[in-house]
């Protein structure tokens, strides 16, 4: 199985909302998305997609967004972003997904000897008290979902967020020091575009692989992940069955 991801699709949602508002290199988004897809993913491969799947404001609306994902190669997992309004009871958006599409919501999934897990994450709070309270909430979330990707006991540990999990220059978080606590391998995320996304960090920091899938900042293609786990994993390196 290899392992992909690309964040911020940002598809219309049953409404007319073309995304080349936000810059001519985005006409046609999502038809250059999917050749690249089409050409690279085989039946037995995962795609990540961390958040702003969809304009769509209720569930119905993202039907159409989902069936074109679900018709593309390959298994998906997806996240809830920002702007995915129409996420729902997970209960519910489970039973709708077509096949091979599956959905994190303060647990995990694991498929083959990889376990995905995750959280939306929110922005840094800068003294807003609402931005503290759901900054913490989100941690409590992303505690939720490494337990239960322990309990899963797989050889390794995929984490999903949107918002980005560490500071300006790849400064320490609360978030970024909770996922330190546990062996996780790689974390995607996306959220950054245009200029936000000189700021992003793609790197090994304290023994974690952090890779920035904004759809844009990758040229509108496929981020693969490294097809191995991290070698003397200082956060675990025996991988979640130690």
């Amino acid at each position: 199985m290899t392992i992909y991801a690309i964040g911020d699709l940002h598809l219309p949602g049953g409404d007319n909302k073309p995304m080349d508002v936000f810059g001519p290199h985005w006409e046609g988004h999502f038809e250059k998305i999917s050749l690249d897809w089409r050409e690279r993913v085989q039946p037995e491969d995962t795609v990540l997609i961390p958040g702003d799947i969809s304009w769509a404001m209720q569930v119905q609306e993202a039907q159409g967004d989902l069936a074109a994902i679900g018709a593309l190669p390959g298994k998906k997992i997806l996240l809830r972003g920002n702007h995915d309004y129409w996420w729902c009871g997970i209960t519910r958006l489970r039973d709708m997904l077509p096949p091979g599409i599956y959905a994190v919501q303060n647990d995990a999934v694991r498929l083959e000897d990889t376990v995905f897990c995750g959280t939306r994450g929110w922005t840094l709070p800068g003294g807003a008290p609402e931005d503290e309270k759901i900054y913490s909430r989100e941690l409590q979330r992303m505690e939720m979902s490494l337990n239960r990707a322990m309990a899963l006991r797989g050889g390794r540990l995929v984490v999903m967020c949107h918002y980005p999990p560490l500071g300006e220059g790849g400064a320490e978080t609360r978030l970024s020091q909770l996922l330190e606590q546990y062996p996780v391998d790689d974390v995607v995320y996306g959220h950054l575009h245009g200029a936000s996304l000189r700021g992003a960090v793609t790197g090994t920091v304290h023994g974690i692989r952090y890779h920035c899938v904004s759809c844009d900042g990758l040229g509108f293609r496929l981020y693969r992940l490294p097809d191995e786990k991290v070698a003397d994993h200082p956060n675990g390196g025996a991988g979640i069955d130690a």
